[in-house]
């Protein structure tokens, strides 16, 4: 159950730290947005019941707050185009591959702009404090009470997400999720950012929720995801997988994703979130320190982590991002848009993909891992 409470943030929410994210200096002092306290009963429920708590077909608040503040931006005109008048296509063939057109967007639409500020060479998302900050939409903090709260009006506590609308979007309800500041020092994937992550994920309950996260490798200074809504699963989603590791009693599965191009592994839990976190976090250090480049993709209501691997190339010094990893690809080009092939596509995936002996060591070490957290 949730509640919407008017409460006094003066004792709700500590002062918060004016923070260094590398190129210039945010804090949201004096700012009051919508504050989402998550509480604990999802948690509770995953320990305690033997499952994912029984989630209602009804919208939920966490889901309603995120698409109203972005459709109230949409609607101001906060945004660089409309994306909901691209086109977008299935590309023929067995992948289920989804093509967008959209020629407003491109790979440097995280640049500088009025009103806020992506330090591109050193991949921090940073606000420039001298603007009214229109796109942050609102923040998220977890609770120790049982029950979520919102408080319409709240100062940001730190340890907060912050959740900011994308004026360059790939797609519908496009935001930013941001850690504010304990949580933004973190220069790699840590249990606890993770699992707050997740948790939005498993609060919004809309199987058209995906989240990302694109690994920069030891350049990596600032951790923040991605999250859209989708139509249509995505064509990772459609594959086979083969069981990898399982434990009845942590609630975990590991899998590999069969007949795809990119290597993929996807981490699933019915009932423990927190272990399934942890995991998973373990192992996303420890690619960092082989230099191995990933990106994560949170669906199916937060119940999924799709894990997908790449090489460093020379055609492709960053990679590809998470969604073109799980299926989707933007074309800015309707010359190129109108031409492209399933066969293309796997090239451009399977071209960054992590090779077998790589893929081999990486599977050894989830299973070790998995198994040393399960015990």
């Amino acid at each position: 159950m949730v509640t919407v409470k008017p409460i006094d943030d003066n004792n709700l929410l500590s002062n918060c730290a004016t923070e260094k994210l590398g190129c210039s200096r945010f804090c949201p002092q004096g700012i009051k947005i919508p504050l989402y306290c998550s509480g604990t009963q999802y948690l509770t429920a995953n320990s305690l019941s033997g499952g994912l708590p029984d989630m209602s077909e009804e919208q939920s608040l966490l889901d309603s707050l995120l698409l109203a503040q972005w459709e109230e931006r949409m609607w101001k005109g906060h945004f660089n185009y409309d994306v909901t008048a691209s086109e977008i296509k299935v590309i023929r063939g067995r992948q289920k591959f989804l093509a967008q057109l959209s020629g407003h967007w491109s790979m440097d639409s995280l640049q500088d702009n009025e009103k806020h500020k992506l330090c591109a060479q050193k991949h921090l998302l940073v606000f420039d404090r001298t603007k009214h900050c229109e796109e942050l939409l609102f923040c998220i903090t977890n609770r120790d009470k049982a029950e979520s709260e919102l408080v319409p009006s709240a100062s940001v506590p730190n340890g907060a997400l912050l959740i900011i609308a994308n004026v360059n979007p790939i797609e519908y309800g496009h935001v930013f999720v941001v850690p504010h500041g304990v949580n933004s020092l973190y220069q790699v994937m840590d249990a606890r950012f993770l699992e707050m992550v997740a948790r939005v994920a498993l609060e919004i309950n809309n199987c058209s929720f995906h989240m990302f996260y694109d690994s920069l490798g030891h350049t990596a200074s600032h951790l923040y995801f991605q999250a859209c809504y989708f139509p249509e699963l995505l064509a990772v989603e459609h594959m086979p997988v083969d069981t990898l590791f399982k434990n009845g009693h942590g609630g975990i599965c590991i899998s590999t994703v069969l007949d795809y191009p990119i290597k993929t592994i996807v981490f699933e839990s019915n009932c423990n979130l927190k272990i399934l976190v942890e995991v998973l976090a373990e192992i996303c250090a420890l690619l960092v320190d082989k230099g191995i480049l990933y990106n994560l993709m949170i669906s199916d209501r937060g119940k999924k982590i799709f894990l997908f691997l790449q090489v460093q190339t020379l055609s492709t010094s960053l990679g590809l991002t998470a969604w073109e990893c799980a299926g989707y690809f933007l074309f800015r080009s309707s010359q190129e848009f109108d031409v492209v092939t399933e066969a293309v596509l796997l090239k451009r995936l399977s071209t960054v993909s992590l090779d077998d002996e790589g893929f081999m060591e990486v599977k050894q070490l989830c299973r070790s891992i998995a198994t040393e957290f399960a015990t």
